[in-house]
């Protein structure tokens, strides 16, 4: 099977990924300590997976659930064509508990995944979704629980494996 794009990382690079991303309080100086590598190189290495968006944060990651948000929905959004996206996401990018918006293909036009204390404030943030006159309508699916968190660990370990194997 060919690779339409290479990859725009190497073996090193995986590897530092994969120590950040499984132990991420691991730092630099452990990172290369662990890996065998200069510190230096370790920090050119992330600045550079940063710079080219590889690698998009350092931050923690933050579980709404333990902020008080525990239930999660997924709305499709359909919106009044003709107008753009950019005043639906700026509409939405107004409500702290929508954590995710994307342009979609099929039946709706923007997929968003949103949080509430409970279920009467998921209907309160659903209502200031809709409280724009670019959204036609809105379609929910509540998550009755989580099977598979957002990951990248098994990406980059096929990664690593392919850039070994070269």
């Amino acid at each position: 099977m060919s690779n339409p794009t290479p990859p725009s990382v190497d073996a090193l690079d995986c590897r530092i990924l994969l120590l950040l991303l499984t132990e991420p309080g691991v730092g630099v100086l452990g990172a290369s300590r662990r890996l065998g590598v200069a510190r230096g190189t370790v920090q050119a290495r992330l600045d550079r997976l940063q710079e080219r968006g590889v690698l998009r944060s350092l931050a923690p990651q933050v579980d709404p659930a333990a902020l008080g948000y525990p239930v999660t929905a997924f709305c499709t959004l359909e919106i009044r064509q003709g107008q753009g996206h950019q005043r639906v996401v700026d509409h939405l990018a107004g409500i702290p508990e929508v954590l995710e918006a994307h342009t979609i293909t099929g039946s709706g036009d923007v997929l968003i995944r949103i949080v509430g204390r409970d279920n009467a404030d998921l209907q309160r943030v659903i209502d200031q979704v809709v409280d724009d006159s670019h959204v036609t309508r809105a379609s929910t699916a509540i998550s009755l629980a989580t099977r598979l968190d957002p990951r990248t660990v098994p990406l980059v370990e096929h990664l690593l494996a392919e850039a070994t194997r070269s």
